[in-house]
Order: structure tokens, then C-alpha cells, then sequence
């Protein structure tokens, strides 16, 4: 499986389940078991890759303004909603992380978007239908135990606000329509 057949299945599944991260993972699994097991380990590997790619402290920042939250577990859920948005949303984001400001809808609501854990399942829940077994090792560098980059104090809100402005300015101001989410 090639990059392009890949962000072909993002997209198409994607569209197909109307912006449900849920029926997007459910319906990336059905697309993968139509597949082989061989072409499921691509898929999972071009995933992986790109996973660990966004693991960075920038992005993570702007994940803390989006979603005024970002523990491990939320900063990997919203790397793999990133990736399920498709390539011009991810590779915009790890171009320039506040330009995510700008590749959102208007309608984006970041208390109901912004994570989709079950779309990171998707390629092991497809291999294991196929096969029965495990999806075996996709032969990619350990992911850094560190963000890559310059790090971040996530808590600290005048720093986010100067690495992600136009994100900041977006969803947390006050009368954004995080304010209204969390007020």
C-alpha cells in the first residue's frame, strides 16, 4: 500500500461516517478486512509513522488550547483524530500547529471533536479479523520517550497563548466557543 491508498481510506471512511469518529473507526476496520493482511501491516505502518511524527511538543501545545486538556492518553487520542482528518490537516499542523486555527470548520466543537482513540485501533482490530492473530512488529524506529522540540509548560497559559495565537484567540477567549464548553 502506497501513501496515496492510504490517505484514501482516511478520507473515503472518513466521509462515509459524517464526522462520527466512532462509525469512522468502524468503518475504517470494515474497509481494511476487504483488504489482505499484508496491505492492513502497510496501513498500520503509514499510521504509526505519522503518529509518531505529530508527537511533538508544539503540536501538543496546540492540542492543550483546542481542547483545554492534554494528558498522555488525550495527546494520543487527538494524534490519531489529526490523522483522521486527513492530510492537509495533519501535515498543515505539524507545518505550523497554530494554523490548525485555520484548518478547523467554523462549526468545529472541541467538546465533541479533537479525539478519536478507536481510529488508532483500527488497522490491529482489521489484522486480527483477517488473520486471528496479533498484528505483528511494523519494523518502525521506538517511538522518543520526549516529544520532539523545544518543550512546553502546557499549564501554563500566557506561553500557550504565545505558541498558538490564532489557536488561543480561536477557542479560548472568552465568548469562544470553548469558553461557552467549559463555563
Amino acid at each position: 500500500m502506497d501513501e496515496t491508498e492510504f490517505w484514501e481510506i482516511v478520507d473515503g471512511t472518513r466521509e462515509a461516517a459524517g464526522g462520527d469518529p466512532d462509525a469512522h473507526a468502524d468503518l475504517m476496520v470494515e474497509r481494511l478486512t476487504a483488504l489482505d493482511p499484508v496491505a492492513v501491516t502497510d496501513f498500520a505502518r503509514h499510521f504509526e509513522a505519522r503518529f509518531n511524527r505529530a508527537y511533538r511538543w508544539d503540536v501538543w501545545a496546540a492540542a492543550r488550547v483546542l481542547l483545554d486538556s492534554a494528558g498522555e492518553d488525550v495527546f494520543e487520542n487527538f494524534r490519531c483524530w489529526l490523522i483522521s482528518q486527513g492530510r492537509p490537516v495533519l501535515e498543515g499542523t505539524l507545518h505550523e500547529p497554530d494554523a490548525l486555527a485555520d484548518l478547523l470548520p467554523p462549526d468545529f466543537d472541541p467538546a465533541t471533536g479533537g479525539e478519536a482513540e478507536e481510529i488508532g485501533y483500527a488497522a490491529y482490530d482489521a489484522y486480527e479479523q483477517l488473520t486471528g492473530t496479533e498484528l505483528p512488529a511494523l519494523g518502525l524506529p521506538e517511538p522518543p520517550a520526549e516529544p520532539a522540540g523545544e518543550p512546553v509548560d502546557l499549564d501554563d497559559p500566557a506561553a500557550l497563548a504565545a505558541l498558538c495565537p490564532r489557536l488561543w484567540a480561536r477557542f479560548r477567549l472568552p465568548g469562544t466557543p470553548a469558553d461557552r464548553a467549559v463555563s
